[in-house]
């Protein structure tokens, strides 16, 4: 067969080098349905076809072994290919949308020559965040002692240190959940706990926080917009639910009203 493109025009039209070519033939992956006379590969429509699923799956990160089996799966068709590889896109642009808004983040806090706390950059940064609530961040609590620790204490952690805090505050987020949606009262004591937990966490990796500055934390989870929506996001009334826990537990713990 000499008809279809040799090796060196599928590498122009791919944008890959033609040793990756010659690899992916070795293994399997992508072998060319033709030969010249003198033995070249000739590659066909079809084989352009599947050299463009390959780098699909390759761009994600894919190991060329599973997208082998990917694509040699005989179950899974044509149009189940397009759903899912539009699936795996749409979660990538969602990934490097997070990603670029951290980083425009991370590049006006430099440029404004301030930094928020651990806690409300977990608490606050999302679609909503306005690059204005840096500087009311530090005019609000840039001259309290808890900020103060706070600066010092994260300004050793590493992104290990970063992702065990992240990993963290899913777990207990994930707690909060499932009693509030199992109808704990938020006067209960599988509510305090929580709450207790929560405070915790605080106090373990940012500042001492003390009840009367869970309170406060509390209060804003109501008062203000931002810090509610988080919460909400993960289960309609949770703010709330929240709120009233930590109040209870602080009043229960320090015998005092809440």
């Amino acid at each position: 067969m000499s008809g279809g493109y040799s090796v060196g025009a599928v590498a122009e039209i791919a944008k890959v080098t033609v040793r990756t070519l010659h690899h992916y033939d070795e293994i399997g992956l992508l072998a060319p349905q033709g030969r010249t006379p003198a033995g070249y590969r000739r590659y066909q429509d079809t084989d352009l076809d599947r050299l463009q699923q390959i780098l699909f799956y390759r761009e994600l990160g894919f190991p060329l072994e599973e997208i082998a089996a990917i694509l040699d799966d005989r179950s899974v068709s044509p149009s189940e290919h397009l759903r899912r590889q539009h699936r795996l896109l749409t979660d990538r642009i969602s990934h490097l949308q997070d990603l670029a808004a951290a980083v425009e983040h991370a590049m006006e806090a430099q440029k404004m020559g301030i930094q928020l706390t651990p806690e409300e950059k977990f608490e606050v940064f999302g679609e909503s965040y306005r690059e204005e609530w840096e500087a009311e961040a530090e005019q609000r609590w840039g001259d309290t002692d808890a900020w103060a620790q706070s600066q010092r204490r994260t300004g050793g952690y590493d992104k290990g240190d970063w992702q065990r805090i992240k990993a963290e505050t899913d777990a207990l987020n994930a707690r909060l959940v499932a009693a509030f949606t199992a109808g704990e009262p938020a006067d209960g004591g599988p509510a305090m706990d929580l709450a207790e937990v929560h405070r915790q966490h605080i106090c373990d990796n940012f500042y001492d926080c003390t009840f009367e500055i869970h309170r406060g934390i509390a209060g804003m989870y109501v008062a203000d917009p931002r810090f509610t929506a988080t919460y909400e996001e993960l289960a309609p009334g949770l703010a709330q639910w929240l709120h009233d826990a930590m109040l209870a537990n602080a009043a229960f713990r320090t015998g005092e009203q809440a």
